[in-house]
Parts: C-alpha cells; structure tokens; sequence
C-alpha cells in the first residue's frame, strides 16, 4: 500500500479493499503470462473444464 495517513477506520478499510482489487483483478504478472491473478485462475478453470469435457 502506499503511504499515505488515513484518519479514520472507515478510510483504512476502503483503502486496503481499493487496493486488493487492484492487486487480485488488474495486477499483470509475468508469471502468470502478463495475466491478472484472476483472469489466470479462470482460463485454468475454463481449460479444466474442457478437458473434462473432451
């Protein structure tokens, strides 16, 4: 997270929750062939699915 003050609880929770869509639903990663974490967990799931189904 980046620092920054936060005053209140309130602000602290939608900072952490503003932050961690970033990070499991826009982040690329090498890793994962520039996909986000969550865009890589479905193809995984689609893949999985059609080799069930194959």
């Amino acid at each position: 997270m980046y620092r920054k003050p936060v005053l209140t609880m309130s602000q602290a929770r939608l900072e952490i929750s503003q932050w961690l869509t970033y990070y499991n639903a826009h982040r690329r990663h090498s890793t994962l062939s520039y996909l986000s974490p969550i865009e890589f967990e479905q193809q995984h799931h689609m893949h999985a699915r059609l080799s069930l189904a194959a």
